[in-house]
């Protein structure tokens, strides 16, 4: 391959990459066509792209870029695979396909700059809450000891009322205020 193919090639990487934070890199080969379709077709609905790369291309190309944690995981046949609403969202969806599919490789996932290496670790990404689910457990926290609060706040003054009530309905059939249990 000639150095302008090669640096056409780079520069595609750049332009397709640059706005991407998280990914994953997997390696989709012996797949047959079928499972390999249906995976790509599953994924693309959900917004999830799988990009063939060139190992040593890739590696210039994510080189000062949020990706670049990811060249150490490139050698032998790699595809990134990006989008979705959250990295965390496309690796559940990549460990749910590799039991389904013994040839899909899970060689490695990047969060936030972190790299999570190998199967075990793209496996650990996809039991991490979403974005969407860390909010809603962030807002459950924050409005659990509220409600305790007014809970604790209303719940004498709703005795306080009970009380107040049971005091006027003696009072007011004329019997005397003993004590009121």
């Amino acid at each position: 391959m000639s150095k302008q193919i090669k640096d056409m090639i780079v520069a595609e990487y750049k332009r397709r990459f640059d706005d991407v934070g998280d990914a994953l890199i997997v390696d989709i080969r012996g797949i047959d066509a079928n499972d390999n379709n249906d995976l790509r077709v599953d994924l693309l609905g959900k917004d999830i792209h799988i990009t063939v790369l060139k190992n040593s291309l890739a590696k210039t190309a994510f080189e000062g870029s949020n990706l670049e944690a990811l060249t150490t995981t490139l050698s032998g046949p790699s595809a990134l695979v990006f989008g979705g609403d959250s990295v965390v969202d496309v690796a559940r969806n990549l460990v749910d396909w590799a039991k389904k599919v013994k040839q899909l490789e899970l060689k490695a996932a990047i969060l936030d700059g972190e790299l999570f290496d190998g199967a075990d670790g793209v496996k650990r990404l996809s039991e991490f809450p979403t974005k969407d689910e860390a909010q809603g457990t962030v807002v459950a926290l924050v409005l659990t000891p509220a409600g305790n609060l007014v809970k604790a706040a209303t719940s004498p003054g709703s005795n306080l009322l009970g009380i107040i009530k049971e005091i006027k309905s003696r009072l007011e059939e004329g019997n005397t205020i003993e004590k009121i249990a």
